[in-house]
């Protein structure tokens, strides 16, 4: 794989991601996130259009990176629920960070805001063939396992919504401790 050219749209949304999750995102101006990543906001303007354009992109590198986990943890974990287990800590882990950039851009993304648009299919299509397939893995047949995938992910992110704004992370990790109990043994006894 060839490393970003520097100075180049990837190489500053990879130093904008890492700054984003070490400092917040909040209401980061493009000059403070530039000053902070060593470019310009014109540069920034350039490659990403706007503020809400960069953030679009920002959401969507760190969702592409969650699900790059989430692979790697399905194959490197013989039980799936405890894969998913697993990457239900790394996600919720980052919701303090990350969630409130994901909500407020999905507010873009219902309203059909031009910007969102990539985040808008990415929402939509991101996610549910990859859940999909692992159910499948499961053997599902295909139309349980697509909706399975859709409930994984409307309960993922319920439950991610819930930490951003309560706080309460045991809350929502029985929740979904629940969620993974009730489906395992949903599938179990459709076996």
């Amino acid at each position: 794989m060839t490393p970003p050219r520097p100075g180049g749209r990837d190489e500053l949304l990879a130093r904008a991601v890492a700054w984003f999750a070490e400092h917040g995102v909040g209401d980061t101006s493009l000059r403070t996130l530039a000053a902070g990543i060593g470019t310009s906001h014109r540069m920034l303007n350039y490659h990403f259009g706007s503020r809400s354009g960069l953030l679009g992109a920002v959401v969507e590198a760190v969702e592409r990176s969650e699900q790059e986990a989430l692979l790697g943890l399905s194959a490197t974990t013989e039980d799936p629920f405890e894969a998913g287990a697993l990457f239900w800590a790394r996600v919720a882990d980052r919701a303090a960070v990350f969630a409130p950039l994901f909500f407020e851009l999905s507010t873009h993304a219902m309203r059909g805001e031009p910007h969102a648009e990539p985040l808008r299919r990415w929402f939509g299509e991101g996610w549910l063939p990859v859940l999909a397939r692992a159910y499948r893995d499961l053997g599902v047949g295909d139309g349980a396992a697509e909706t399975l995938a859709l409930q994984s992910l409307a309960m993922a992110r319920g439950l991610l919504f819930e930490v951003a704004v309560t706080g309460d992370r045991a809350a929502a990790d029985r929740a979904m401790a629940g969620w993974t109990t009730m489906v395992r043994r949903e599938l179990e006894e459709g076996r």
